[in-house]
């Protein structure tokens, strides 16, 4: 047997095996989320806990107004919950916008934090503990500054979170907002059903597992007090503060009925741009953290450590490996010896890969259909191949950043105007409403 055939293998074995983990994961939170639309996702509650929203902003004018709008329209108890804004050294007109804002909704409490260059610009966790600095609530809700969350969203998490004490933090579900932009953005629809949303769910069902997403959650206050904050090095500051949640003993919950509607990249630059910051975020808390995959004490939190060791390192590499396989194939260089055998093996993790995500997509109405299984279809050659390139590149200004001694920085997402159909968008969240 060759070395060619060997990474054939390996590549093979690897990529099956997370396969049939996302299968499996798909199957468990189909039942969870199909148990929880069983109700309306609401607790009955003594009293209403004083909540304070936080929005880190910086440069959000584009897109702040029609934020500010679904925050204030929450049907949490008006005076039982406040909105604090930093502005985060903007150079738009944000700030113009919030105060007016302020001005026209005297009945909110609506708390607009500028900061400049000295105070602000650090990213977004710099922007949360600013903001936490002058919160009121026992209960801290965090929103992006892109979302427009569904009145009943906010009510739903805090609900489900003061209803059971070992709940450090309860998220909810996000879906695009601008899906018909762009082909780019059918995409993002697809793959943040299939792997954000009803991975959380499946790791919730099968390990109580899920991390928070960074928008449409709440979390205990006590708790960010004793963690001191969020970690202002951290990217990926809500993958971090998750960890943190887990070493501390308590676990998060989702909750599919709390939904927000958020602004993804429409451009391939900006998504390239958005998914390396993921990724330099989450493999900071991977290196933190990896040394509790072998710790006991550490609990079922060693369970994700070594869910990211796979997905970052595992199937990175398995991905690599195949795909010089193929091309080094096609130009002649590289031949494998297992003929057939390993073509069988590529063609049906190809259905595989197209039965997971349709398991995904069939607990959403009016996304369950034949345009979004080719998209899937076709999303497996072109789309997911980028995720290659994105954790390279992530590795890469990784390494820069560490050499170079560079410090986090606010480098947010490109906003845009929304110009697509509003019809669309309209019946398609009507369908979503109506469902069962």
């Amino acid at each position: 047997m060759s070395i060619v055939d060997v990474l054939a293998l390996y590549s093979i074995f690897v990529i099956w095996g997370l396969m049939f983990l996302n299968i499996l994961l798909s199957i468990g939170g189909f039942i969870y989320i199909m148990r929880m639309y069983r109700t309306d996702g609401h607790k009955p509650v003594k009293e209403y806990p004083m909540v304070t929203v936080m929005v880190p902003a910086h440069n959000e004018g584009i897109v702040i107004k029609k934020t500010m709008k679904a925050l204030l329209q929450f049907d949490y108890p008006a005076d039982r919950y406040e909105v604090i804004v930093v502005n985060d050294n903007s150079t738009d007109d944000s700030a113009q916008i919030l105060k007016k804002i302020q001005e026209n909704n005297p009945d909110y409490k609506v708390i607009v934090i500028n900061t400049d260059h000295k105070t602000g610009g650090k990213g977004k966790s710099n922007a949360l503990n600013i903001a936490l600095s002058v919160a009121s609530g026992t209960v801290i809700a965090v929103y992006d500054a892109d979302n427009t969350p569904e009145p009943q969203a906010l009510k739903i998490l805090v609900e489900n979170l003061i209803g059971d004490e070992k709940l450090g933090a309860v998220i909810g579900k996000f879906r695009t907002r601008n899906k018909y932009a762009s082909l780019l953005t059918r995409f993002v629809n697809i793959e943040t059903l299939a792997y954000q949303c009803m991975n959380q769910a499946g790791r919730f069902f099968f390990f109580r597992l899920c991390t928070i997403p960074g928008t449409n959650y709440v979390i205990r206050r006590e708790l960010i007090d004793r963690m001191g904050g969020w970690d202002v090095n951290a990217l990926a500051e809500d993958t971090e503060i998750s960890f943190r949640l887990y070493r501390m003993g308590y676990y998060i919950q989702f909750i599919p009925q709390a939904v927000t509607w958020e602004q993804e990249p429409q451009v391939l630059k900006q998504w390239f741009k958005q998914r390396t910051r993921w990724v330099k975020g989450n493999l900071y808390v991977l290196r933190s953290n990896f040394k509790y995959a072998f710790d006991k004490k550490a609990g079922r939190m060693r369970l994700d450590v070594i869910y990211y060791a796979m997905v970052y390192l595992l199937m990175f590499s398995s991905l690599i490996c195949s795909d010089l396989i193929f091309f080094m194939g096609i130009l002649g260089f590289w031949h494998v010896t297992l003929g057939g055998f390993s073509s069988l093996l590529w063609e049906m993790a190809i259905l595989l890969f197209v039965l997971n995500v349709a398991i995904t997509l069939s607990v959403e109405r009016n996304e369950f259909n034949f345009s979004n299984l080719l998209l899937t279809f076709f999303m497996l050659f072109t789309y997911a191949k980028l995720w290659v390139l994105v954790v390279l590149n992530g590795v890469i200004k990784g390494v820069e950043d560490t050499i170079y001694g560079r410090k986090v920085i606010w480098d947010k997402t490109e906003r845009f105007e929304e110009t697509q159909s509003r019809t669309k968008e309209r019946s398609y969240r009507r369908g979503r409403r109506n469902r069962g």
